[in-house]
């Protein structure tokens, strides 16, 4: 059935169809030709990784805010070159892309040992939340902080990262305190939102996504390759800041605390598009698009 809306104009009753307000609504496409410079902001170079792999680089931002202890490992790791030639192990179907050492070929740097979980964290009141309108299954709250899909649970004052597509975690065993970062793995399938509070996320990959997941699926148990199979090998990651200028990627990314990412949020929960016939009036946390850009 075709709804209609009432509105009052001048003292008369004009009759809206749901069609002619979503011809009224902006795409995402004009949401974000229409954005100002002030609507989106540089990549952080101090937290930046660059993996760079055969086929090219893999672009990761970091968030020390949510996971501090973890990213500082990261970045230890990365300074000693720990993961140059290090290999993708796994590569799941519908779940994630993982790489690390299995074989302990390369020794830890001085500090790096057992690390406090870091699943989730205090809400901070100094941090911009922009909370999505619809309900969620995992959380009461979602939305964006720094232009991450958070959850919260405002009666517990805790806020963590979400397990949304591209997102990236941190590797451990049956001790909530093995996940140093010298394993970490990028989500590439359905969200598995049932990993979140139970694994330390520390950052999202903001370009170079389809490099891991379109890799072969391993062939053993978990999507590990199999002896007959070759891992990619990683050529090197580095911290952007420790490269010049001219070998950095220069992007950046939608802030998700104006009114534009708001009407962003809008233009995917009813798509004004001729194609959608049936406005969903519902978008979930981990289909919203965090836009990313080459700097003009």
């Amino acid at each position: 059935m075709l709804h209609n809306f009432k509105f009052l104009i001048l003292g008369t009753l004009v009759f809206l169809s749901s069609s002619a307000l979503a011809a009224q609504r902006p795409t995402m496409g004009e949401v974000l030709a229409a954005s100002t410079p002030a609507d989106w902001r540089p990549l952080d170079a101090e937290n930046t990784l660059y993996v760079e792999l055969p086929g090219g680089r893999v672009v990761i931002e970091l968030a020390p805010q949510f996971a501090p202890l973890h990213v500082a490992n990261i970045k230890t790791l990365t300074r000693a070159k720990y993961f140059d030639a290090l290999s993708v192990i796994r590569v799941q179907d519908n779940y994630v892309a993982q790489w690390g050492d299995p074989d302990n070929r390369h020794p830890l740097p001085a500090g790096i040992g057992k690390t406090a979980p870091e699943f989730d964290s205090p809400i901070s009141a100094a941090t911009p939340f922009t909370p999505l309108p619809d309900g969620d299954a995992f959380a009461r709250q979602v939305g964006f902080s720094g232009g991450l899909p958070v959850a919260r649970a405002p009666d517990q004052h805790r806020a963590w990262l979400a397990h949304c597509y591209a997102m990236v975690g941190v590797g451990r065993d049956l001790d909530v305190q093995s996940g140093s970062g010298a394993e970490m793995y990028v989500v590439i399938g359905h969200s598995p939102r049932h990993l979140d509070r139970n694994v330390a996320l520390v950052g999202r990959v903001v370009k170079g996504i389809e490099l891991l997941s379109a890799l072969p699926r391993g062939g053993a148990e978990m999507g590990f390759y199999t002896k007959a199979q070759s891992p990619l090998q990683i050529k090197s990651i580095r911290v952007a800041a420790d490269l010049p200028a001219a070998q950095r990627s220069n992007l950046e990314v939608i802030r998700t605390d104006t009114a534009t990412f708001k009407a962003l949020i809008e233009s995917r929960r009813n798509r004004p598009e001729s194609f959608f016939k049936v406005p969903a009036g519902h978008i979930d946390l981990c289909n919203v698009p965090i836009a990313v850009r080459d700097q003009p």
